[in-house]
């Protein structure tokens, strides 16, 4: 009973220490975002590879796609067990065995020779990530004083914006000009580099541990519930979603299994999730804005890409350049927004961004095939400005309650759900892209006939160019097809505004404390 008492109660303050200071403090804050921004990076970066690996694969490219499905869905098992990992192991110690272990595998996917293997390094790759976002904003927070707490913040929440859009334009340069391999191989002096500096500055401030039992059960519902929810999201679009029994058979086993899972985390003695966490109204409508802003912006990034190049004729690298510009305004507000967190009103400069970015999505309802680059480039520039005012505020007022003892559980969790919900913003809106194209399409063909004058009279001007009747019609169908998805684009930004407006209501719902910035500490 001793023995038991023991293992329940909570873990020891560890000794007090004094703030790094000086160019262990620069040290620290540059290896952990480089290991955050290489995390992060290499979920999108094996994105737009994934042709020119399946190639030199010798598989298809709907094969190749599992490069991509193994890690998120290896990852989003793993985000949720950092709270449990990091009491048991410590935050240091955990977060340095991730880094490592991310660079090994890295390593190993880099020198795969066929299919079978890289998708297995590439889970494993995803299984061991799951610790180091979470953890490097703890370390930071942990670690740096009060005072300088939210400049640091404001980089680390610049990486985690800006990785997902250097991914693919770093993704796309490597496939067209070097190997493949070099995606997973430049992992290895940014993973050694973080992990040895992390180690270097921080063995000795390590967070105090305790030998928590494993729960066996709800880390097995948490597997299966999960991996099926997340596998559904990725290859639900390939199998034309609950028309397959399959995605049929894995919704089902996700909602049974997550819903056994959270009715036994919430009445386990020793729960490998904290759910306990949600009970605070901050973290619970902090979360929601979270997901649902991360939802609704990396639909809005996957779609942008896919109509650029597919509808106005854009390369890889020319819509990578149009989205670019996303991160200007990132890059110089993040660190200010993170310096001056605690004097700011952080409902309304969440307010603020999520009107910024509604409104953006209303700019981009009036895109037209014959639109400029330029006219594409302004609207991203300003989203910028809404990405920097979002991310940070959000991330304070959710955490503004939570304990110290708590943030690295509370950091797994929240970013696990803002994963998920970027993993269905980006399913979501292509599959909502694709039925509005065709219900598009199909108004738009009604009033193509042979016995419409118009078109009678477009085709003729197409056949005094030169053209054969079919040709003409061919000339037609990629007018129409064009048309369509242009529409189709127009609609989606439409709701997406609607989106990002209605979460400005949300954000009221929280009542943090004055001067409250959760994100960089209390």
């Amino acid at each position: 009973m001793q023995s038991e008492a023991n293992n329940n109660a909570p873990p020891a303050a560890p000794p007090a220490l004094q703030p790094l200071k000086g160019p262990a403090l620069v040290l620290l804050t540059f290896a952990a975002a480089l290991s955050t921004f290489m995390e992060i990076l290499d979920i999108t970066i094996a994105n737009v590879s994934i042709p020119t690996i399946a190639g030199a694969l010798g598989v298809s490219t709907n094969q190749g796609t599992w490069i991509i499905s193994a890690y998120s869905v290896a990852a989003a098992i793993a985000v949720p067990l950092t709270g449990w990992l990091a009491r048991r192991v410590g935050e240091v110690k955990l977060f340095v065995i991730s880094v490592l272990a991310f660079t090994l595998m890295s390593a190993l996917a880099a020198f795969s020779v066929n299919l079978p293997m890289l998708v297995v390094f590439r889970l494993l790759q995803g299984l061991v990530s799951g610790p180091m976002v979470p953890l490097s904003q703890t370390l930071l927070v942990r670690n740096f004083p009060p005072e300088k707490r939210g400049a640091a913040m404001g980089l680390w929440a610049m990486t985690v914006i800006l990785a997902p859009i250097a991914g693919p334009l770093l993704g796309g340069y490597i496939s067209d000009n070097y190997h493949w391999s070099w995606i997973f191989l430049i992992n290895i002096p940014i993973g050694l580099f973080g992990g040895i500096t992390i180690w270097t500055l921080m063995r000795k401030r390590e967070s105090a541990t305790v030998k928590m039992p494993l729960d066996v059960i709800g880390l097995l519902l948490l597997v299966v519930g999960v991996g099926s929810l997340q596998l559904m999201l990725e290859i639900g679009k390939d199998y034309d979603w609950f028309a397959s029994p399959f995605i049929v058979t894995l919704g089902i086993i996700a909602v049974v299994a997550l819903t056994f899972f959270i009715a036994w985390v919430l009445t386990s003695d020793h729960p490998i999730v904290e759910l306990q966490l949600f009970r605070d109204k901050n973290f619970r409508y902090g979360v929601i804005l979270l997901s649902v802003g991360f939802m609704t912006y990396f639909g809005s990034v996957v779609i942008f890409p896919l109509w650029l190049q597919l509808v106005m004729g854009y390369t890889s690298a020319q819509a990578g350049a149009a989205m670019a510009p996303i991160g200007i305004f990132t890059l110089i507000l993040s660190p200010i927004i993170g310096k001056n967190i605690a004097k700011l009103n952080l409902r309304a400069l969440a307010t603020f961004a999520f009107i910024v970015m509604g409104a953006v999505s209303l700019w981009n309802t009036q895109m037209s095939l014959d639109v400029g680059f330029w006219d594409i480039v302004n609207p991203r520039l300003v989203q910028g400005i809404g990405m920097a005012c979002f991310f940070l505020p959000v991330q304070s007022l959710m955490l503004s309650n939570i304990t110290p003892d708590h943030m690295a559980g509370a950091s797994g969790l929240s970013n696990f759900l803002r994963t998920l919900g970027a993993a269905m913003g980006t399913a979501i809106s292509v599959t909502m892209w694709e039925h509005l194209a065709t219900a598009h399409h199909s108004r738009l063909v009604e009033n193509v006939s042979r016995f419409s004058p118009a078109s009678n009279e477009y085709l003729g001007i197409l056949q005094a160019g030169g053209l054969s009747l079919e040709q003409a019609f061919a000339v037609v169908e990629r007018t129409i097809n064009a048309q369509s998805y242009m529409l189709a684009t127009d609609d989606f930004f439409l709701y997406c505004s609607v989106g990002f407006f209605a979460l400005t209501s949300l954000v009221w719902l929280t009542k943090p404390k004055k001067g409250a910035a959760a994100a960089v500490g209390h």
